[in-house]
């Protein structure tokens, strides 16, 4: 099965998902999108208003900001895939409950098995957890680390910056720091050095 045919398999298994509660309130999960070959793998917390109603990642306010960081790294969303933790929003936009991230788990682990991205970028506490665990994002923001051979860089949701504006010029400066770390796993691919080593390796943050 082609990574094409694996994603879309995926998306159809959620689309009837019963695994946890948030099936029985959806009005459309929300899979993900994005090339099947995407360098780039960005993974949120759970779809929202906007996401729920449209079937798609970060449609909303949150998403507009993301197109906007895209944008400023020479990027636009049609070339990275976009995810979350959870493919079905949870009621009133509260916090996915760990049942809920353990079922939606396979579904995630399978799409970046398919995608193989250079780079994971996790967007908010959650999806970073899955990666650093119980560290703090307002500690570990804009840091990279290396798991399972591929660099994760944990940083905050977009969202956060329409709560807590102060946080805009953070996350717009996190974004920048991709660009060289996208090169730096490249560089070391096309030289045959494989796992990814450790991010104390790569450029300084």
């Amino acid at each position: 099965m082609t990574a094409i045919e694996e994603l879309a398999q995926i998306a159809k298994e959620v689309s009837g998902c019963t695994s946890c509660s948030l099936h029985s309130s959806r009005k459309n999960a929300v899979p993900g999108e994005g090339p099947a070959d995407s360098s780039l793998l960005f993974i949120g917390e759970g779809p929202g208003f906007h996401e729920n109603e449209q079937g798609r990642p970060f449609v909303g306010a949150a998403g507009k900001f993301l197109e906007e960081l895209l944008a400023s790294i020479r990027l636009s969303r049609e070339q990275v895939f976009i995810c979350n933790v959870v493919k079905c929003r949870p009621p009133g936009n509260r916090d996915p409950q760990p049942d809920e991230i353990e079922a939606c788990r396979a579904y995630l682990d399978r799409q970046i098995a398919a995608i193989q991205p250079k780079v994971i970028v996790t967007l908010g506490r959650f999806s970073m957890a899955r990666y650093f665990g119980a560290s703090k994002i307002s500690s570990v923001h804009g840091q990279a680390k290396t798991v399972d051979g591929r660099l994760v860089v944990a940083m905050f949701h977009p969202a956060a910056a329409l709560h807590q504006p102060d946080l805009k010029q953070t996350i717009k400066d996190d974004f920048q720091k991709l660009p060289a770390l996208i090169e730096e796993v490249r560089k070391l691919d096309s030289a045959g050095s494989k796992p990814v080593p450790d991010a104390t390796q790569l450029p300084m943050f």
